[in-house]
């Protein structure tokens, strides 16, 4: 059997997992807000990133190829680090505007006592970097994405992961909702063009820990 076959049949058990026992505002309930949220991270974690890589270490023929063809890999690095760089003051002014919205600061962190000390805050920035925006851009440009291409065609295929993406955002402000769409095009041209999830996984963690860098600030100087 194609070992994309069994990935994309595992994805809907796991989506289906992701959005109601692991649902983040369920974890916090049951959990606390801090503990809750790194657990969420974790489940995502497991979901997206360290399953789909035993799956496709056990079913495909040349594994580390097809982990390559997915994205894991330094690609093209001189343009992926160049993009990277521009990306930069971009993320810091996605980070700053998103900041302002009341909705965003409702949203973001998903962990309020993220906020409560900068301990908390490096460690829980830490783990939304490493096991949350890793394994994102994992699943969306990666294994939704790099796979359909030659099948498909490179627009049908950003349209796809851009929905899936997307709709992941269900139940969040409108503003990140559309800011999540026009993102999804332009992540996953970032990664057609570097061959490579890493870029994307840098300016997509930096967008989001700019965020709530900002939205903490704002909460620090208002006590």
């Amino acid at each position: 059997m194609d070992v994309r076959n069994v990935l994309y049949v595992y994805l809907v058990l796991a989506f289906a997992l992701m959005m109601t026992s692991f649902r983040r505002r369920t974890l916090q309930a049951k959990f606390g807000d801090f503990r809750g949220a790194v657990l969420y991270f974790v489940a995502f974690f497991a979901m997206f990133l360290a399953v789909p890589v035993l799956i496709i270490v056990a079913c495909a023929p040349h594994p580390g190829e097809f982990l390559r063809f997915v994205g894991l890999t330094a690609g093209h690095a001189g343009t992926g680090l160049l993009l990277t760089a521009a990306g930069v003051p971009a993320a810091l002014a996605a980070g700053f505007i998103g900041s302002r919205d009341p909705a965003m600061r409702r949203q973001y962190p998903f962990s309020k006592e993220a906020c409560s000390s900068p301990r908390r805050f490096v460690i829980y920035e830490t783990a939304y970097f490493l096991i949350y925006y890793i394994p994102w851009e994992f699943l969306f440009r990666g294994v939704l994405f790099f796979p359909m291409v030659p099948l498909v065609g490179l627009i049908p295929a950003l349209a796809v992961q851009t929905i899936a993406s997307t709709l992941y955002h269900y139940g969040h402000p409108a503003s990140e909702v559309f800011a999540a769409a026009a993102a999804g095009f332009i992540f996953g041209l970032i990664a057609y063009v570097t061959g490579s999830i890493v870029y994307t996984v840098a300016i997509h963690a930096m967008v989001g820990i700019a965020t709530d860098t900002f939205i903490c600030f704002r909460r620090r100087q208002a006590a």
